[in-house]
């Protein structure tokens, strides 16, 4: 029997035309550099306010990167909490940039209803589990998220919450009805399918090697051609082109990691009851979330090493049996990892840089809605020539110190981990 690809969504999307690479020159209105959610939604959201001659600039495929391997989750927020949001920018500011990325939810659900977008989508919402006995953290985030956002989000008590989540480990629960999840790498060809329709060039195999001025105008070069356009969007998120010094050092690629099981059938009942996607509470928390054909798609751990699937499986497992030791011995067919653009501040780099170079990355951790956020805005702003993405202004290229930054992002996550495991015995000792 052959090896099946170590990435499930890249093994299920049946439809994955391919694009031609970029050859000769040509002229654009706007080049995308990144054909991850931000660059396609950019180009999508140019599209759809009458600008025409964009082209796209992919290294590898479209959706090749953290957009293609991600967990699937779609609901509103940031990396950056939004306790501290409230903290940094006031009530006013943080309420707007939160509300951005629930306009983003809905814009992505109209997306895929209008384009036909097959994606595997599942509205069944998001559930915030409490790894911890104190629920102390539950109820001041539920508090600050009606208060400040107009978000409401229901509490679930331990009872209910395990008669949907059969674990043992979870004590109660916040549920986020406004939220889905789906298919992002069959979500990200939809996207690039409906930008072409409309007009948009898309090229893949055609990495830009070089980005330089010429007179009112950029050029961005490629192995076998080129591209000279009005305004560039950089948007390459965890895998960097190298063009812009400043810009790659304001980033970590840092790396996260997925697996999914093999068909539960009726076993799936042995573990949920929900179609709710899952995360929990640590710093360093697992999410989980059922998928069509009763797999079980498990993902969790940040980490600067680019792991193999089989290092990839044994992390995981391990995990998923604190959580599900009723699974013990369940094939797992599918692991990978990939590669998330981190930001110091924890929060996206969005707009201009340079008189035509914009800029769109740093979306590692809570990445769907705020990608189509950062696209929505970008494409306001060159289309229309709103001001909107000076809402980010408050986070911006900020150096990430590497190397020195790997080391001290492990270091922290680490020390993240060590604090949540010491809660957690601290409780049971208690208890």
């Amino acid at each position: 029997m052959p090896t099946p690809p170590r990435d499930y969504y890249r093994a299920t999307v049946v439809d994955s035309s391919a694009y031609a690479s970029l050859q000769g020159r040509r002229e654009a209105s706007v080049c995308v550099i990144g054909g991850g959610f931000a660059g396609l939604n950019t180009a999508l959201g140019l599209a759809e306010r009458g600008v025409t001659s964009v082209t796209v600039l992919e290294s590898e495929d479209v959706g090749f990167g953290a957009s293609g391997r991600n967990g699937g989750f779609v609901f509103a927020g940031f990396s950056r909490g939004e306790e501290a949001l409230l903290r940094e920018l006031g009530p006013q500011r943080a309420k707007a940039l939160y509300a951005g990325t629930r306009d983003a939810v809905e814009t992505i659900r109209r997306r895929i209803q209008h384009y036909r977008i097959d994606c595997d989508v599942t509205e069944a919402g998001v559930i915030w589990a409490n790894w911890f006995q104190d629920s102390g953290l539950l109820r001041s985030r539920q508090r600050l998220l009606a208060e400040h956002y107009d978000a409401y989000w229901q509490w679930l008590p331990q009872a209910e919450l395990r008669g949907k989540v059969r674990s043992e480990r979870y004590h109660d629960a916040l549920f986020e009805a406004q939220g889905f999840h789906f298919h992002p790498l069959k979500y990200a060809h939809g996207v690039a399918r409906a930008a072409v329709d409309q007009g948009v060039s898309i090229f893949e195999k055609s990495p830009s090697i070089a980005l330089e001025r010429k007179g009112n105008a950029w050029c961005v070069r490629t192995p076998s051609g080129e591209v000279h356009a009005r305004k560039v969007v950089l948007a390459c998120g965890g895998y960097l082109a190298g063009l812009v010094r400043r810009v790659d050092a304001g980033v970590l690629p840092i790396a996260t990691y997925v697996m999914v099981t093999e068909p539960l059938a009726e076993r799936m009942s042995d573990v949920l009851t929900t179609g709710a996607a899952i995360y929990d509470t640590r710093f360093a928390f697992d999410y989980y979330r059922p998928l069509p054909d009763t797999r079980l798609l498990w993902g969790g751990r940040i980490s600067i090493l680019d792991r193999s699937p089989q290092a990839v499986k044994r992390l995981l497992y391990r995990d998923l049996m604190k959580v599900f030791p009723q699974m013990e011995g369940t094939t797992i067919e599918y692991a990978w990892s990939g590669l998330m653009s981190y930001a110091r501040h924890q929060m996206p780099q969005i707009g201009r840089i340079d008189d035509g170079l914009w800029l769109a990355q740093a979306f590692g951790g809570h990445g769907v809605a705020p990608t189509t956020f950062a696209g929505e805005v970008l494409a306001a702003a060159i289309a229309e020539g709103s001001e909107r993405w000076r809402e980010f202004s408050d986070y911006g290229l900020v150096s990430a110190l590497k190397p020195a930054g790997f080391v001290g992002a492990q270091l922290e996550y680490w020390w993240a981990e060590f604090k949540d495991a010491w809660k957690d015995r601290m409780e049971k000792r208690n208890a």
